[in-house]
């Protein structure tokens, strides 16, 4: 009884993924449905806005925990609706919420067993979980803004190591804002576009957004060690 309830939210994850696919929910998951739909969005959103926004925020994290390929479809999404901060900071908290989800089954299933074995073993097991457990969301925060980790990797391994949870989704939804503010930006761009064109070219469209994507470079790149760097500057100042 023990086991089926540890492995019970991987089950049910696993239902969920097979479903998604199962009924072809992941096809819808394109650009050409914000060409196809997206005044039909647009109507529903003036005339629910709140609703549409809750609505949005429980498929994404749905998505974001099922691992659905295309997940960043949604985000355009969000932008083309509610624009850069308010799609941007809904989705980022919507993919933390997904997150934790997988962070939950990662850590149900082997987290809890895998953290009594490093309480009892003074090697380096114990070592590495001490020093996640330290830095938890110093570690979580630059994996989340170098986006080129990948995303779900960064949220089993968490449970598997069973992160502190607290520091673990405080620095996913900070670490996520900025790339998410920057996707949902280009998304509120469509919204301009489909006005004028019905019909655009989508590949010569993200073109165009050279510099918003070089912004994600920079976060990929440049932040991660800039955080490094102020993280020993702050101990260097508490250290007597």
């Amino acid at each position: 009884m023990d086991r089926i309830k540890r492995f019970l939210p991987l089950i049910l994850l696993a239902g969920v993924i097979a479903l998604i696919f199962a009924m072809g929910w992941n096809r819808y998951l394109s650009l050409d449905t914000i060409r196809d739909h997206g005044a039909e969005f647009h109507a529903f959103k003036d005339a629910n806005y709140l609703l549409c926004l809750l609505i949005l925020m429980a498929v994404f994290a749905v998505l974001t925990a099922s691992v659905v390929p295309g997940v960043f479809f949604v985000t355009i999404t969000a932008g083309y609706l509610f624009g850069p901060w308010v799609g941007g900071i809904s989705t980022s908290i919507a993919a933390t919420v997904g997150a934790l989800i997988v962070y939950t089954v990662a850590r149900s299933a082997l987290g809890e067993a895998l953290r009594r074995k490093a309480a009892q073993d003074l090697g380096l097991m114990k070592k590495i979980c001490d020093a996640i457990d330290r830095d938890t969301f110093w570690y979580v925060l630059a994996s989340r803004l170098a986006v080129v980790v990948p995303f779900h990797m960064i949220n089993v391994a968490a449970g598997v190591m069973a992160v502190r949870l607290t520091p673990y989704g405080v620095a996913t939804v900070i670490g996520l804002l900025p790339a998410h503010i920057i996707y949902c930006w280009i998304g509120s761009r469509l919204n301009q576009l489909l006005t004028t064109n019905p019909n655009p070219d989508f590949q010569a469209l993200f073109g165009q957004f050279w510099a918003p994507m070089a912004g994600v470079f920079v976060l990929a790149v440049v932040l991660p060690f800039g955080l490094k760097g102020l993280q020993k500057f702050l101990g260097a100042r508490v250290l007597p």
